[in-house]
């Protein structure tokens, strides 16, 4: 996963946040999307997340490899 710096994730637009309005996990790409989906795993958020993943990236978890 690339590094994402604070002056980058303040340039993504909020469409590029599974919780755009807090701006919280970016999904950006798909590396960053597996991370956020991972990240929020177990938490209230995460249904949220996965939904927001699924619709940007409809082959994420789908027992393939989608680089």
């Amino acid at each position: 996963m690339a590094k994402l710096s604070g002056g980058a994730r303040k340039k993504l637009p909020s469409s590029d946040f599974a919780e755009p309005g807090k701006r919280k996990y970016p999904i950006e790409d798909k590396s960053h999307a597996r991370n956020a989906l991972s990240r929020s795993s177990g938490k209230p958020e995460a249904k949220q997340v996965r939904a927001a993943v699924k619709k940007k990236y409809p082959d994420i978890g789908k027992g393939k490899k989608s680089r």
